[in-house]
């Protein structure tokens, strides 16, 4: 297969071409724009779908670097850890715990419609979980993880081809789902968003004015600056941790240190500028978030899933369709029935099929339209981006062992 490769700054640079088409192709398309479904996604699956064209009739592959994106990772998450007040961590506590308990719960039923999918299609039972969670809540990494340690065990070839499909295929319904099942959710049940709640990523449409002060240089100067130190000092912590024996992804000792600085720094020093929860944190959260999810969905590649055809499709089919209705008929009902519980809802859909930043994107979208909702901005990464990487370890080897 030849390939053509995209370097670092033009994949960056067609990943800001990719956000505003997704916001053309928004403002012209009435579902993407009544149904909430974030520009990035947009933009990105229509160019995907080109880039797949383009390799049905030359036969060249498309390969982007993606460094650029994946800083715009970390930098997202430091903002939210920055945002995040622990006056919200306590009062979101409960919830927390309870989100947790759903989510470990749903991904012993994502590996058992994966386990049904191995007896329907005669594969080997351990690549049940990259039909379920490690492909799909755990995403690309834990499936590039763990399809060649399936594939060594059990001799199945398409082992790791299955896992990263399925990761990719889970991420596009992840990022097409979550908007509708909030629009539903609050329209059927007239939610309305807190009067006084302040937007934590992105700024609401209707809000043209500058409460929190005009956004200039210097503003953002000072955000990036706070930023970058909280990710400087997350990486050195970072070390420290993978010594310890824990491996973690960058971004979440990020997010942790984000929040130790807002809820200390700010106290120690009074008189000092602090750009949490400002308009200008705000544009670097939304413009990160946007364009790391511009590249990463522009960068799929959709022949991987023609290729691997009516298993991978029929298996994805019954997950989405479980996915809906637990999040319909569970997640929103136990999280409280109201306008927040409805945002998770869409948070749910973006990491349980998808990635966390897919689960801010859509929640990020629905608050834009409706209103903010900070607390599920702060639960939902700590238990997607922290707490489910762990359960999810012991949840694959139960089942990759049965």
């Amino acid at each position: 297969m030849n390939e053509v490769q995209i370097d670092a700054f033009v994949a960056v640079t067609m990943g800001f071409i990719v956000y505003f088409l997704g916001a053309f192709l928004t403002r012209k398309v009435a579902f993407l724009r009544n149904y909430n479904i974030p520009e990035p996604v947009s933009g990105g699956l229509a160019v995907a779908l080109g880039t797949w064209l383009y390799f049905v009739v030359t036969g060249s592959q498309i390969i982007f670097d993606l460094a650029v994106r994946d800083y715009l990772l970390v930098v997202f998450f430091a903002t939210i850890g920055l945002n995040a007040r622990i006056a919200d961590l306590f009062k979101g506590g409960r919830l927390l715990i309870i989100l947790l308990g759903l989510t470990v719960g749903f991904m012993l039923l994502q590996n058992v419609v994966g386990l049904v999918g191995t007896v329907l299609f005669d594969l080997p039972t351990p690549v049940a979980v990259l039909l379920g969670s490690a492909a799909l809540i755990g995403g690309h990494g834990t499936a590039i993880a763990w399809g060649p340690k399936i594939q060594e065990a059990t001799g199945f070839a398409a082992a790791a081809e299955i896992g990263i499909a399925s990761a990719t295929l889970g991420l596009v319904f992840a990022a097409l789902i979550g908007g509708p099942i909030a629009k539903f959710l609050i329209d059927r049940n007239k939610l309305r968003a807190e009067e006084d709640a302040d937007p934590i990523v992105g700024l609401e449409f209707k809000d043209e004015g500058t409460p929190d002060g005009t956004v200039d240089q210097i503003s953002l100067m000072r955000s990036m600056l706070t930023i970058h130190i909280a990710i400087l000092l997350g990486a050195m912590a970072n070390i420290f941790i993978a010594e310890a024996g824990l491996d973690l992804p960058l971004f979440v000792p990020c997010l942790l240190v984000g929040i130790i600085m807002s809820n200390t720094i700010p106290y120690i020093f009074p008189r000092l500028i602090w750009p949490a929860r400002s308009r200008s944190l705000a544009v670097v959260s939304d413009y990160s978030l946007s364009v790391f999810l511009a590249m990463s969905l522009m960068s799929m590649n959709l022949g991987s899933l023609a290729e691997l055809g009516a298993p991978l499709m029929t298996v994805l089919a019954l997950q989405v369709l479980m996915t809906v209705t637990f999040i319909m008929f569970v997640v929103f009902r136990v999280l409280g029935g109201n306008y927040q519980a409805a945002v998770l809802s869409a948070g749910f859909a973006g990491f349980s099929l998808g990635a966390t930043p897919t689960a801010i994107a859509n929640m990020s979208s629905v608050t834009k339209r409706y209103g903010a909702a900070p607390l599920a901005f702060i639960v939902l990464p700590l238990v997607s981006a922290f707490f489910v990487d762990l359960a999810n370890a012991f949840i694959i080897k139960f089942f990759v062992g049965l």
